[in-house]
């Protein structure tokens, strides 16, 4: 890819720092793993300084000689942080501060940018584990709203409910979409099918889902709906949830005991990659009745695996699959029932939604995305005003 042009700092090139924390997670991870990788590729100018946990710090510096890695063994949301990330800035004399989540500490010596994913914990507090976290919740984002140069958002969606809850110009929020992982857009081996399809055995039709099995992830509903399935003549298929541990909320086991559905309703938890990649391709259709989403990855994941879609109409999730999916009304079990009824029964539905997935799912791009950001990073850095 074309390299960009960085812009003078106080100190010759701009220096920023990144916080790199959440590496590994889902949903941010995939975001700082991208926005990391895109701008080693477009940018040998700038000093970038990816504050990381210790273990990362010898992969951080693989990725160029303007990469200079700052290990901090304070964990995100923690009191420490709060002082250790300023005290880290300080002598590498950094120009602007990128925090990928919604925490900012008010001592940052910096100019600084804030990526609100979201603010799921604002519109669901009930999810929250008391009133406390709520608190620290709205406190936090209201704090790195009003402190932030720029706001990074994911959707328009997320930039209305960021409008609707902090007190900030709307010329302050940049929107810059999520793209897929490449190795979405690669077709997995033959072999790698095969051992998929083996290890789990798949024989017959399956709806999937993937992602956490949080509250607001509707997957208690999710499993009323799929009975509603089986119990109008599809009793061959299976339902198959991936990425998180059932044992961490019981409801969802007790909805499959209440159901009978305990051979037909299968957790796989956390799955490598490749096996991941086989699956969406593996599957009949991918099922996604989330409540609210800022942007929702893994549709955009299925579409490009050409994977037909079922998904909520609601949110962000219109926003992002466009009319390569079948919408359904997340809070209806018997709608969400009559979305997955319509892909299985209709061979010609499931070879349009296909191809529309496919053909939508190009419309995104890391590139484009971290071109974006890298942008905002030189305006900001340079005392540039928003463009309005």
């Amino acid at each position: 890819a074309p390299v960009v042009s960085g812009t003078r700092g106080r100190g010759g090139w701009v220096r920023i720092a990144i916080d790199v924390r959440k590496l590994h997670d889902f949903g941010i991870g995939t975001y700082v793993r991208n926005l990391l990788k895109y701008l080693a590729l477009l940018d040998q100018d700038t000093e970038y300084f990816p504050l990381c946990r210790p273990q990362d710090a010898e992969a951080l510096a693989a990725l160029g000689p303007n990469f200079k890695p700052v290990p901090v063994a304070s964990k995100p949301y923690s009191v420490s942080e709060q002082i250790v990330l300023p005290a880290r800035l300080v002598p590498r004399r950094v120009d602007l501060l990128h925090e990928p989540h919604y925490v900012l500490p008010p001592l940052v010596p910096c100019r600084a940018v804030v990526t609100v994913h979201d603010c799921i914990h604002l519109m669901f507090p009930q999810y929250l584990p008391n009133r406390m976290a709520y608190a620290y919740a709205r406190g936090s984002l209201w704090a790195a709203t009003r402190r932030a140069e720029r706001i990074f958002t994911v959707s328009e969606t997320s930039k209305a409910d960021i409008l609707r809850y902090c007190d900030v110009p709307a010329d302050r929020i940049v929107v810059v979409y999520n793209a897929i992982d490449d190795r979405f857009s690669v077709a997995p081996s033959d072999e790698a099918i095969r051992r998929a399809r083996e290890r789990y055995q798949l024989d017959g039709p399956f709806a999937l889902y993937v992602g956490n099995i949080k509250p607001h992830k509707n997957i208690e509903r999710l499993i009323d709906a799929f009975a509603l399935v089986r119990r109008d003549g599809f009793e061959r298929i299976e339902l198959l949830i991936i990425g998180d541990r059932i044992s961490k909320f019981p409801r969802l086991r007790r909805a499959v005991d209440r159901h009978k559905l305990h051979k037909h309703v299968r957790f796989l938890g956390f799955v490598p990659d490749d096996t991941l990649a086989a699956l969406y391709r593996l599957a009949t259709l991918f099922v996604f009745p989330s409540l609210y989403e800022g942007f929702g990855l893994p549709p955009l994941e299925a579409m490009a695996s050409g994977t037909p879609v079922v998904t909520s109409n609601r949110s962000s999730l219109p926003e992002v699959v466009g009319d390569a999916a079948v919408l359904v009304d997340p809070y209806s079990a018997p709608s969400i029932a009559e979305g997955i009824r319509r892909v299985l029964a209709d061979a010609s539905l499931r070879r349009a939604l296909s191809e529309r997935g496919l053909a939508r799912a190009r419309q995104f791009s890391w590139e484009a995305s971290v071109r974006r950001v890298h942008d905002v990073y030189m305006d900001v850095a340079s005392g540039r005003p928003p463009a309005s």
